[in-house]
């Protein structure tokens, strides 16, 4: 059983370069059926999640090549078969491709999504969408199937700013008969690279970003080579550790507008922020401050660096609150803090966070993959050795991270452990 040990006690101190971006990654390559021409992907995470979804197109015939940071994709020969469950299952981002082989096929037919245990996702949002375009859909027995004989474009309202629906209805459009607007739409920057990326191929998309999309559809897309943003919530990660450890490092290749608003968090604690071209310097040693976090769809504070801002804050004097909007069950990570001395109480989706002096180091488990990442965090700052288990999930989400740690100066290293 491989786990995670960390002693802590340890200043982080040097330099970390970010990896792209995950959930930017995953609807690209599911965008990619939309073409029948090679589409070269730059810079890519080498994850447990890109992988997953990789082997999802190859059970439909897509052929992919993985060197180094690359990935090279032709689904010329794609087939509209009916993909590997077991792996559609493993990992809720594989239903994107349900989309896109919709507008290629005109028919499809795939197994419900899993993931992270953090709350219901419901695609109902999806599927909703998905009909406005003219598909039919049919559910049971643990699928769904929708069939067409075109997509023609519509406008469509979401109840809730859901980024896989905008994602799944967005690559849907592309390809359909006039113009669809997407209103009440997320506006994460993974949505505005997945425009970046759809529009390079020759759609005509405008509005990513904002609450409103407008897609007018084209007859076809070419092949491109393209590298997708840095990942936000990586680079919010080692922000975080950076602070937890009272230390100082540079993070590169970030981009300073999608971080605002844990940028804005971190400084009103009062971590220091120095901007340096794509970099950013982050000293964490300064007097700290209790804030409260509410998080929101973006451009609000991203519930995706909630578990790692709660590490934090149990090291901070006084009383913080965070209270989770997004999902229902994502204070999992509480009960594996409190463990290790974190004095938290929840009530709802309110969690209100007493600063302690101290963590102590003891045996944890990864309940989802930012909570992985907050087990670290703590881990970094506590009183002798940590061991992490369960660290699959903090494999779907990060690159090498124990690694970046050690150049950071961390005593942190993966290891068979039998039970």
């Amino acid at each position: 059983m491989k786990k995670i040990l960390v002693k802590g006690g340890k200043k982080l101190n040097g330099e970390v370069n970010i990896s792209s971006a995950k959930n930017a990654v995953l609807p690209i390559i599911a965008a990619s059926i939309l073409c029948k021409e090679i589409c070269v992907i730059e810079k890519a995470p080498m994850l447990e999640d890109v992988f997953v979804i990789c082997d999802v197109l190859k059970s439909i015939n897509s052929n992919i090549t993985i060197e180094e940071d690359e990935i090279l994709i032709n689904n010329s020969n794609l087939i509209n078969g009916e993909p590997d469950s077991e792996l559609v299952r493993k990992m809720r981002a594989s239903f994107l491709i349900m989309g896109p082989m919709i507008s290629r096929f005109g028919r499809f037919k795939i197994s419900l999504p899993g993931g992270c245990n953090i709350g219901t996702r419901p695609i109902d949002l999806h599927l909703k969408g998905f009909s406005a375009l003219g598909a039919e859909i049919n559910l049971g027995h643990g699928y769904v199937e929708a069939f067409t004989n075109k997509l023609v474009g519509n406008k469509i309202y979401l109840d809730f700013p859901s980024v896989g629906a905008t994602e799944n209805i967005m690559m849907a459009a592309v390809l359909a008969e006039g113009e669809t607007i997407l209103e009440n739409a997320a506006g994460e920057p993974e949505i505005q690279d997945l425009a970046n990326f759809l529009n390079s191929m020759g759609a005509k998309i405008s509005g990513a970003g904002t609450d409103t999309i407008k897609i007018v559809g084209v007859k076809e897309l070419k092949g491109i080579r393209y590298k997708p943003i840095p990942d936000r919530i990586e680079a919010g990660t080692f922000m975080a550790a950076a602070a937890i450890t009272r230390g100082k490092i540079k993070i590169n290749r970030v981009n300073e507008e999608h971080l605002k608003p844990i940028i804005a968090k971190l400084t009103e604690i009062g971590i220091s922020m120095e901007k340096r071209g794509d970099s950013i310097i982050v000293d964490g040693n300064s007097e700290f401050r209790p804030v409260d976090i509410k998080t929101m769809p973006y451009p609000g504070f991203p519930t995706d660096m909630q578990a790692q801002m709660m590490s934090l804050l149990c090291t901070v004097p006084g009383t913080s609150v965070i209270t989770e909007t997004i999902f229902e069950n994502r204070f999992m990570h509480a009960g594996e803090l409190k463990r290790m001395g974190g004095n938290i109480k929840i009530d709802g989706r309110c969690a209100v966070i007493e600063g302690v002096d101290i963590f102590t180091g003891c045996e944890v488990k990864a309940t989802d993959l930012r909570a992985g990442a907050a087990l670290i965090i703590a881990a970094l700052a506590a009183e002798g050795c940590t061991k992490i288990g369960d660290i699959y999930h903090i494999d779907r989400g990060y690159v090498n991270i124990e690694e970046k740690l050690k150049k950071l100066g961390a005593d942190i290293e993966r290891v068979d452990i039998e039970e």
